[in-house]
């Protein structure tokens, strides 16, 4: 049973990390001001909690007066409010937004944390790219230590970052010819085998790269210096605009320090129709793996259909909090952890 984070002395121990936290995160919104971002608050509860197939919500319902109970959900991430603040005509905007994920527990997972979600409207995802360095950079120097740091592995985020292609990354850690196997779940599935990774016969092409990704790539990227992780397979990238020069591939990228996962952005899509079409195949795999579906948010799409050109990207505070601060679990850099 985990000891109670309201006891004195463990409070006293956990309170200097904590106020650290609250460091950082002025620090934070000293960049973005600086920046010229308008601090917004996304609703929190929401008709669709967001359409992924492995991301599991919250739900509650809303009861008007004299009206039928409606389903809502608490928001997964403010992605959909916060596109419709940019079809309303913001320019650049940021979100401190407290989010929920269902069953996510453990040293790198909280059910509830804290999400830093930003948008530049008219700008390439290469802006927002370089912005996630520069706040690792920011946090880490209000942090007032040398390095990112995650169970004996450092990362130093004023070194150059890397750029890692997934093409690249499949090679160099894997010994996978990617951009060969695309949608080839047969193919996949063998070169995955061959490495001696479990292929169950119900995996899908998209379960295969994941296990490639978890086992072979992700415990190598961000070590010494931040990694980049770029060019996403289309079909691993839901909500993101295909390259203009090769459209099997998507503008998404992930940033990973000390092999953990830091951050997610994307050169944003604004085709409502094919969004609707990824949405629903997503909601069609969700249904067969775990029996459950999220409604579309019909005035999110229709909002798509007016929204500029936007990159954004998605940053786990509360993670940045911890490798700044040499933390061993999220819990650590949380002041009030979730009730489990």
């Amino acid at each position: 049973m985990t000891l109670p984070y309201w006891r004195r002395d463990l409070h006293q121990d956990r309170r200097p990390r904590l106020l650290a936290r609250n460091g950082i995160k002025r620090a934070l919104i000293d960049w973005f001001d600086a920046q010229g971002f308008v601090a917004v608050e996304c609703g929190m509860v929401q008709r669709s909690p967001g359409n992924e197939t492995h991301l599991h919500a919250f739900a509650t319902e809303w009861r008007p007066e004299g009206g039928t109970p409606e389903p809502r959900y608490l928001h997964t991430s403010p992605e959909f409010a916060a596109k419709k603040l940019l079809a309303a005509g913001e320019t650049r905007i940021v979100d401190f937004a407290r989010v929920w994920r269902n069953g996510e527990t453990g040293p790198l997972h909280a059910p509830e944390f804290t999400m830093v979600e930003w948008y530049r409207a008219g700008a390439p995802y290469a802006d927002v790219m370089a912005d996630s360095v520069a706040l690792c950079r920011t946090a880490l120097s209000a942090a007032g230590n040398e390095a990112l740091h995650w169970r004996g592995v450092t990362c130093d985020p004023f070194a150059e970052a890397e750029v890692l292609t997934l093409v690249e990354a499949f090679d160099r850690h894997a010994g996978i010819a990617l951009d060969t196997l695309l949608g080839d779940r047969d193919g996949l599935a063998a070169a995955v085998a061959g490495l001696g990774i479990t292929v169950a016969a119900d995996d899908n092409w998209s379960d295969l790269f994941s296990k490639v990704i978890v086992t072979r790539i992700e415990p190598h990227l961000g070590h010494g210096r931040l990694t980049l992780l770029a060019r996403y397979p289309l079909a691993e990238a839901a909500l993101a605009r295909p390259c203009g020069d090769d459209p099997r591939f998507a503008e998404r990228f992930e940033m990973y320090a000390c092999g953990v996962e830091l951050a997610n952005g994307f050169g944003e899509l604004t085709d409502a129709d094919e969004q609707r079409r990824r949405f629903i195949a997503e909601m069609d795999e969700k249904q067969r793996l775990y029996g459950v579906r999220y409604p579309l948010d019909e005035d999110f799409l229709a909002a798509l259909a007016t929204m500029p050109d936007a990159s954004g990207v998605a940053l786990g505070f509360d993670r940045l909090a911890m490798l700044s601060l040499g933390a061993r679990h999220i819990n650590e850099v949380i002041w009030t952890p979730f009730p489990v």
